[in-house]
């Protein structure tokens, strides 16, 4: 096979090892569980990969600015899947959270640098080429778990991580041997600690970083939190509560398929407020919706949430020169992280003994945000 298009290895790369992580995010808890039988040794599995994550995003980020990005996504793709040999191998819950720390990292520049590389590669359709990766991402991680359970019905056993280490490390080789190099992705110009702090004092980039903390938030109660208040509130039963994350996962990624297409040709500020307004709405009616309907506005919330995600991650790249492409992918993701791990937490703060005050916290807060970047933003 010769040198091929950068979006068709980025997004087969990326959803070999979304695959493989929907294969396994559920195995690693239980685990852990029966490992140590307490429930603060299973919120540490998403702790400890949050955290590298985030300390990994900015490093990343500036050294793919000055060195090329395809090394560090090839060495991400191999990190992941050491990180799957170590969860194998594992036989108590600090060899887990080893391993979690080391996805962590090797997950950082596949989610910044392939947003980075699409960028400088389609200048033109930025928007349609993002969407794309980003799709391919999530539908990774749709059909991941029905994977798992085909190797594993009981959930049990641990050939799903021999098989992740498989997948990441065939995604790996992918990047290395056919991502060819994308115009403008060999420069010689470094970066500096000023332009980047320019960029971020500009309005328009810390109103969209904000948003960008709580799309974040906003991911994250749909992954933790939300599921479980529709289990006490709504009556979801283990089917039901699957149906919602295929249903999330979908709504994400057809919808920045679309608006990826659509904001090349008529802009992304339209995109950018009406999907966190999308995203308001949705959040803030889904308690006073029974039963099976509160898919209709969840559903509607995804599709918010994702519309807001490829937009602004055009938008921002669209807003720095060449040389900071990396580092502001990776700034995204910074923000993104934060608000992923402080959002749920947040919520079920907030929401004790009053689980749908959080949510409406949530929803007045994208609704606050939709507000300022109509008016902030051009």
């Amino acid at each position: 096979m010769s040198k091929s298009s950068p979006l068709i290895v980025l997004s087969l790369s990326a959803s070999l090892l979304m695959l493989g992580v929907g294969m396994t995010v559920a195995l690693l808890p239980q685990r852990v569980h029966a490992m140590t039988g307490t429930l603060e040794s299973v919120g540490l599995v998403a702790s400890v990969f949050a955290l590298t994550y985030l300390l990994a995003q900015l490093p990343i980020g500036v050294l793919s600015d000055r060195l090329g990005p395809k090394r560090f996504l090839v060495i991400g793709y191999l990190l992941c899947s050491v990180s799957g040999i170590v969860f194998f191998t594992a036989e108590t819950a600090g060899g887990i959270y080893l391993g979690r720390a080391i996805q962590g990292v090797g997950e950082a520049p596949i989610w910044a640098l392939g947003p980075a590389v699409l960028s400088l590669a389609y200048p033109a359709a930025r928007g349609r080429a993002i969407g794309i990766y980003n799709a391919a991402i999530h539908i990774g991680l749709t059909l991941g778990p029905l994977l798992g359970l085909l190797i594993s019905p009981g959930g049990q056993g641990r050939l799903p991580f021999l098989c992740f280490t498989g997948l990441c490390l065939a995604a790996g080789v992918l990047v290395l041997l056919f991502l060819r190099q994308a115009p403008g992705t060999v420069r010689h110009a470094r970066p500096t600690v000023r332009q980047y702090l320019a960029v971020l004092q500009r309005r328009s980039a810390a109103t969209l970083l904000f948003g960008v903390l709580l799309y974040g938030a906003g991911y994250g109660a749909f992954l933790s939190v939300l599921p479980a208040s529709l289990v006490v509130s709504h009556g979801f039963g283990p089917a039901a509560v699957g149906m919602f994350f295929v249903l999330f996962y979908a709504a994400v990624s057809l919808s920045q398929i679309v608006v990826g297409v659509l904001s090349d040709r008529i802009g992304r500020h339209g995109f950018l407020v009406w999907g966190m307004s999308l995203a308001a709405a949705g959040v803030a009616s889904f308690p006073a919706v029974p039963g099976d309907w509160a898919y209709l506005p969840l559903g509607g919330a995804s599709v918010g949430l994702g519309m807001f995600c490829v937009a602004s991650i055009a938008d921002l790249s669209e807003s720095v020169p060449d040389p900071l492409k990396g580092v502001i992918s990776g700034s995204y993701y910074v923000f993104w992280g934060a608000g992923y791990v402080l959002g749920p937490l947040a919520i079920g703060a907030v929401g004790t003994g009053a689980p749908f005050i959080g949510y409406g916290a949530l929803a007045f807060l994208f609704g606050l945000q939709s507000l300022a970047m109509h008016m902030l933003l051009k």
